[in-house]
C-alpha cells in the first residue's frame, strides 16, 4: 500500500460518494454514543458537513462547530440546512482554534487516518473538551478491507496497481485506536465494529459514483482505456446484481469512545 496524498477539494463530488456512506454509518455511530441533548459538539475534519448535519438532525445540540482544512469542502457544508445552527471554519486537527474545555463532545468521523500525527489530533480533542466530555471517532478498517471502495481497490491490487493511502491509515486498526485513546489519558473507553450496507440502482450507478472517490479517481485517470475497461469488468464480476439489477455491498469501520477524566 502506498502512502500518497489524497485530497478532498470538491465538496459536491465527495458528497455523492462518501457523504452518503457517512450518513449511513454516522447514524449507527451516534446511536452508540447515546448523547444527551444540548451538548456543545465539534466535528473535526467535517468535510462536506454530512456528519455535522446528522448531529443537528438527531442530537438536539446546543452548538456544532465544524473544522476542516479544505475551503472547497467547507463551502459545500455551508449550503446545508444544518448551517442554520452549525458553523464551519478552516482549521488543523492538530492545532484546533478553540480554547481549552470549549466543548462537551469532540468527534472525528472517518478522519483520523488523514491526521499526519494521530496522537496529536487525539490530544487536541482531549484539550478542547471539558472534564467529563466525550472523545470519539470511527474510521474505515482500511487494512481489513473495510473501505467502501474495496471492491475496486481489491481488483486494482490484483492488477498490480498502486493505491494512494491516507498518511496514517494504520491508525484505523482497532488495537491502534485503543492505544491512542489510552495514551491520551481517556477513561471509560469502549470500542465496536460497525458494518453498513449500501444499495446502488445498478452496476453503472455504483461505478459512476465510486470511481469519483479521491483514492480511486487519480489511479483510473492514469490508466489506459483498455485497462479501465478490464478493471470495470473485473469489479462487475465481483459484485453480482440481484434480480432487479441492484448492487448491494458492505463497508466496515472501527469505532471508539472515551471520557476526559475530571
Amino acid at each position: 500500500m502506498a502512502e500518497q496524498q489524497i485530497r478532498f477539494e470538491d465538496g459536491a463530488a465527495y458528497e455523492r460518494m462518501m457523504g452518503a456512506w457517512s450518513r449511513i454509518i454516522g447514524g449507527i455511530f451516534l446511536h452508540w454514543l447515546s448523547p444527551s441533548p444540548g451538548l456543545r459538539w465539534i466535528d473535526i475534519g467535517c468535510g462536506s458537513g454530512a456528519f455535522s448535519e446528522l448531529l443537528v438532525e438527531r442530537c438536539a445540540p446546543g452548538e456544532v462547530q465544524g473544522v476542516d482544512p479544505s475551503e472547497g469542502q467547507l463551502a459545500f457544508a455551508r449550503t446545508r440546512p444544518a448551517a442554520r445552527l452549525a458553523q464551519f471554519r478552516r482549521g488543523d486537527a492538530m492545532a484546533l482554534p478553540f480554547p481549552n474545555g470549549s466543548f462537551d463532545a469532540a468527534v472525528m468521523a472517518l478522519v483520523i487516518f488523514f491526521v499526519p500525527e494521530p496522537a496529536k489530533g487525539v490530544a487536541e480533542m482531549v484539550r478542547i473538551v471539558a472534564p467529563g466530555g466525550m472523545v470519539a471517532t470511527y474510521a474505515w478498517d482500511i487494512e481489513g478491507g473495510g473501505r467502501p471502495t474495496e471492491p475496486i481497490d481489491a481488483e486494482m491490487r490484483a492488477m498490480g496497481l498502486t493505491l494512494p493511502m491516507p498518511p496514517s491509515f494504520k491508525a484505523s486498526r482497532m488495537e491502534n485506536l485503543r492505544e491512542l485513546w489510552k495514551g491520551a489519558g481517556l477513561a471509560a473507553i469502549e470500542t465496536r465494529e460497525i458494518t453498513v450496507w449500501r444499495t446502488f440502482a445498478d452496476f453503472d450507478d455504483f461505478w459512476a459514483t465510486t470511481v469519483t472517490s479521491a483514492s480511486v479517481a487519480p489511479v483510473v485517470a492514469r490508466m489506459a482505456a483498455g485497462d479501465v475497461a478490464r478493471l470495470k469488468e473485473r469489479v462487475r464480476e465481483r459484485l453480482p446484481a440481484d434480480a432487479a439489477g441492484r448492487i448491494t455491498y458492505g463497508a466496515r469501520a472501527n469505532a471508539i469512545k472515551g471520557r476526559k477524566p475530571g
